[in-house]
């Protein structure tokens, strides 16, 4: 008996573009399985606590905000967002970047990493912030890779188990 899974996509089938209302459903669908996956639950104050979860596209509505979701084969895999850091003047946050199995290890996280950064430098931000836990290691690497470096927690994110926190200069 033969099994066939499908783990993997071509980024060539993949599409980013801003998550609209009718999205909202299937990113927090993907942040709460990713989060599962990882133990990063609810309770431990992780962004799939955050109140705002099931209405996205509302959030980011804001002035020097944006999110981008990773379209594949009709389906919503993936995201990330970029907001300003409330109480730090010229600093964004990088915010919500999970993706689905199916679609690490393609460079993906890396393409829409770079688009948030561009997205950043265009608004006008002079430093990009984000906050992170050990657990994702792949996440991790890469912002380690980009330039990013650890620095102190900045201002109130509400995410208090994110224990690194990390910057790049734009």
């Amino acid at each position: 008996m033969t099994q066939h899974t499908s783990t993997s996509c071509n980024a060539v089938d993949t599409i980013i573009r801003p998550l609209t209302a009718q999205d909202d459903t299937a990113i927090a669908a993907v942040i709460r399985e990713v989060s599962a996956e990882y133990g990063l639950t609810p309770d431990k104050g992780f962004s799939v606590a955050d109140k705002t979860l099931d209405c996205l596209s509302e959030v980011y509505q804001a002035q020097g905000s944006q999110y981008w979701v990773i379209e594949y084969q009709g389906k919503v895999v993936g995201g990330a967002g970029v907001a300003a850091l409330v109480g730090n003047i010229g600093v964004c946050e990088l915010q919500k970047m999970y993706f689905c199995r199916a679609i690490r290890g393609q460079g993906m996280a890396k393409k829409l990493t770079k688009q948030c950064i561009e997205f950043a430098k265009q608004q006008g931000y002079k430093s990009m912030y984000l906050e992170t836990t050990a657990v994702l290691i792949e996440a991790l690497a890469l912002y380690e890779k980009l330039g990013f470096n650890h620095c102190q927690h900045l201002g109130e994110t509400g995410h208090d188990a994110c224990e690194i926190a990390m910057i790049m200069g734009l």
